[in-house]
C-alpha cells in the first residue's frame, strides 16, 4: 500500500505513542472543518496496516444556523462516500448554557464529550479520536497560563486521555492544510473562527502570529517542550504522592478528615497536592486561593475553621482538618 510522507510519519507516530491497538474499533470526531477531515483522511490511509474499525461521530450545536445543518450534511455525506457508519446529534447549546450558567465554549464541550461516551458505550467503540494538533496545544497552553493555572496544566493537550487519543499532536497545522490540498480533501469554513470574539480564537489569531513574528519558529516548539516536560513532572508526582499515602495512610481522606499533624510536617508544595486530592475526592472544585486558604488554616491553631466553596466548611479540632459538608 502506497501512503504520502505525512501518512507515513502519522502511522509511526501511532505506533510509537502506542494510541492504536489492532482490533481496536475508533470514533473519529469530525466537525467538518480542516484538522478533523485531515485527521479522518489519515486513519483511513492507515486503516488496512492497523487493521481497526472506524467510524464518526458529529455534534451539531445549532449555534451558526443553516451553516451548522450544512456542516452536518457535509460531513455524513462524506462519511458515506467513505462507507463508514455516521453518528449525530443536535444541542440546544444556547439553551443548555443558559440553564448551567457555563460559557459556550465549556457548553460545547461538556455536550460533546458526554454524547461521545454515550455512543462509545452503546455501540462497544474502544477509543474515541480527535484532531488536536500541535498549534492547538500551544493555544490550549497558554489560555491555561492566562487562565492562572498551576505548573502541572502546562501540561496541555494529551496524546491519550483515558479512552480519548490525539493522534495528530505532533503534527503541525500547516503540514495539516498542504496535505489536504494534495489530497484534494474538501472541508468546511467556520467564519466564527476568524472572530477575536472567544479567547481562544484571539489566542490562535492575534497573540501567537504576533509572538512568531518577532521570535520566529521558537514559540511552538518551546511550548511543546515545556508541555513534555509539565506531563513528566506529573508522572513523577503521581507516582510520589501513591507512594507518599501508601507510608502514610492518615495523609489520605479518611471519613471526610485529614490529619493536621502529618500535615505539617510537609512541604508547602506536598500540602497544596494532599489537598487537591481530597477536594476532588469529595468532587469539589480546586482553585489556587483555596489550596492556599487551606495551607494558611494548618498555620494558625486548633478551632478554627474557613470555608471551602459554598458548601463545606473545614475545621480543625482534635488532631485532624474535618470536612463538613453543609446539607
Amino acid at each position: 500500500m502506497l501512503m504520502n510522507r505525512l501518512e507515513k510519519k502519522f502511522l509511526q507516530q501511532l505506533k510509537s505513542r502506542v494510541l492504536i491497538d489492532k482490533g481496536d474499533r475508533v470514533l473519529v470526531a469530525v466537525s467538518g472543518g480542516p484538522d478533523s477531515m485531515a485527521l479522518l483522511s489519515l486513519l483511513c490511509a492507515v486503516q488496512p496496516v492497523l487493521q481497526v474499525e472506524l467510524a464518526v461521530v458529529h455534534c451539531n450545536f445549532q449555534l451558526r444556523g443553516p451553516e451548522s445543518d450544512a456542516d452536518e450534511a457535509f460531513v455524513r455525506n462524506y462519511s458515506a462516500s467513505r462507507g463508514l457508519p455516521f453518528f449525530v446529534e443536535r444541542f440546544d447549546t444556547l439553551l443548555h448554557a443558559a440553564t448551567w450558567k457555563k460559557s459556550i465554549e465549556e457548553t460545547a464541550r461538556l455536550l460533546r464529550y458526554s454524547f461521545f461516551e454515550e455512543v462509545m458505550q452503546e455501540h462497544g467503540f474502544s477509543k474515541i479520536a480527535t484532531g488536536h494538533h500541535v498549534n492547538d496545544n500551544a493555544e490550549t497552553m497558554l489560555f491555561n497560563l492566562f487562565r492562572g493555572v498551576s505548573l502541572l496544566g502546562l501540561r496541555g493537550i494529551r496524546a491519550r486521555h483515558g479512552k480519548i487519543i490525539r493522534p495528530m499532536l505532533l503534527l503541525h497545522k500547516a503540514d495539516i492544510a498542504a496535505y489536504l490540498v494534495e489530497q484534494g480533501i474538501a472541508s468546511c469554513s467556520d467564519a466564527s473562527n476568524f472572530t477575536d470574539d472567544y479567547d481562544r480564537n484571539f489566542i490562535r489569531n492575534r497573540v501567537i502570529p504576533l509572538i512568531e513574528e518577532r521570535f520566529p519558529h521558537k514559540l511552538l516548539p518551546s511550548l511543546r517542550r515545556l508541555s513534555e516536560q509539565a506531563g513528566e513532572l506529573e508522572e513523577f508526582l503521581e507516582l510520589y504522592f501513591e507512594n507518599l499515602l501508601e507510608r502514610q495512610p492518615s495523609l489520605a481522606l479518611s471519613e471526610s478528615k485529614l490529619d493536621s499533624e502529618a500535615l505539617q510536617k510537609l512541604s508547602v508544595f506536598e500540602q497544596k497536592e494532599i489537598f487537591k486530592r481530597a477536594l476532588r475526592d469529595m468532587d469539589l472544585s480546586v482553585d489556587a486561593q483555596a489550596l492556599q486558604k487551606l495551607v494558611d488554616l494548618l498555620k494558625t491553631q486548633p478551632g478554627r475553621r474557613m470555608m471551602v466553596g459554598s458548601h463545606v466548611e473545614v475545621l480543625w479540632r482534635d488532631g485532624a482538618l474535618h470536612f463538613l459538608r453543609d446539607v
